[in-house]
């Protein structure tokens, strides 16, 4: 049964061309999101990183595939060894000096059900705190 998408926005002060640069280059992801060793915004291109809980490490395997510069960044979302499959887009909306920044990801659902690790809540709690306070403390300063 699909479920309804977990959508955060959140509006920062900040281009969306800053913004962009943020979540397409590995070496500013590791300073607010994941340490990704190869990271290019092209369809097709897979990468991976580390992340999880306390009390588990999970390896995420991740393909781009949809790109529109400063605009658009979608890339599919498993975990090694596990079933399930997701999609998280980013969107950047240019509002006069802000931009508004909003992610979704779809497919939750799929994952194992009986695991606090891949519980919607999990998923709430982490992508507000990457996308509010993480990502807007990092493109703000």
């Amino acid at each position: 049964m699909k479920t309804k998408p977990f959508v955060i926005e959140r509006t920062l002060n900040t281009p969306a061309e800053k913004i962009w640069r943020a979540i397409t280059d590995k070496a500013q992801m590791k300073q607010w999101y994941f340490d990704i060793a190869e990271f290019e915004p092209e369809v097709g291109f897979e990468f991976t990183f580390n992340g999880g809980s306390e009390n588990k490490v999970y390896v995420h395997l991740c393909k781009i595939t949809e790109v529109i510069a400063n605009k658009k960044l979608k890339h599919s979302w498993t975990y090694e060894g596990m079933e399930g499959i997701s999609f998280v887009t980013w969107e950047l909306f240019p509002e006069s000096n802000t931009t508004r920044v909003k992610l979704t990801h779809e497919g939750l659902e799929t994952f194992v059900t009986d695991n606090p690790d891949f519980a919607r809540t999990s998923f709430e709690s982490g992508w507000t705190y990457i996308v509010g306070t993480s990502l807007k403390e990092f493109v703000e300063k």
